[in-house]
């Protein structure tokens, strides 16, 4: 029987594509305060900051930045392993289909989505967002907001990662901070349903003590060579 892996990945892999990193040292997401920008409050209370915000990050993603050895790599993984490959993404953007991933579960939602409050669909959206926008599905303005998970929102596809980690064989977590929850927990929950586990990130981080193996330095580089490594193990069987 093949193996299942489930691979996590952050905003770390994407940095090497020239996309900045969630949260700097001085908890500001791009000189805002995540408060402002990254929750239902802030939504409601200044909904024209938040809207320019998100826009700004669209218009940068779309501004020619490309994916990176380490997005290609995962493809590589998820069209050859024999087994089932869930790729589960904290970050945003659409770098891993654009490296040729089949399948990508958007935990925090997607950058180039928009959603209705007033309908809720989910639609593909690459112009700027505002009060005046309107759903194409109900056809109604006022209610498009980014189809971005908030803190205090509940993350998308919960029960397919939960289910998936409960038979999974191998857990990587890359470019993950390991600190924003419940994506911080799936080690510790991919460890109780026995699987191996290893982290691939710059430097260690709050849960690295909890995986069996470690490979520090740039996703572009270590990712690669972890891909062709178990490949390679899969061809001498």
């Amino acid at each position: 029987m093949s193996e299942t892996i489930v691979i996590l990945t952050g905003a770390g892999i994407s940095a090497e594509s020239g996309i900045r990193t969630f949260r700097g040292p001085d908890g500001l997401w791009e000189g805002h305060r995540v408060e402002d920008v990254a929750t239902p409050e802030g939504f409601e209370a200044d909904p024209v900051l938040v809207q320019r915000f998100y826009n700004e990050r669209r218009r940068a993603l779309l501004d020619g930045i490309l994916p990176n050895a380490a997005h290609t790599a995962i493809a590589r993984l998820q069209r050859e392993w024999p087994g089932d490959v869930l790729l589960v993404t904290q970050h945003i953007d659409h770098l891993h289909e654009q490296g040729g991933s089949p399948q990508v579960l958007h935990m925090h939602g997607e950058l180039l989505k928009a959603r209705c409050t007033l309908c809720q669909a989910v639609q593909s959206w690459e112009q700027d967002l505002s009060a005046e926008s309107v759903c194409t599905t109900c056809e109604t303005a006022g209610g498009m907001r980014p189809h971005v998970v908030w803190f205090g929102e509940m993350p998308l596809g919960m029960g397919e990662i939960e289910a998936t980690l409960q038979r999974a064989d191998l857990f990587a977590a890359i470019g993950t901070s390991g600190q924003v929850y419940p994506a911080a927990g799936f080690v510790n929950a991919a460890k109780y349903a026995g699987a191996k586990t290893i982290e691939i990130n710059l430097a260690s981080t709050g849960t690295s003590e909890v995986f069996d193996e470690h490979l520090l330095g740039p996703a572009s580089e270590k990712v690669p060579l972890w891909v062709d490594t178990l490949l390679g193990s899969r061809k001498g069987k």
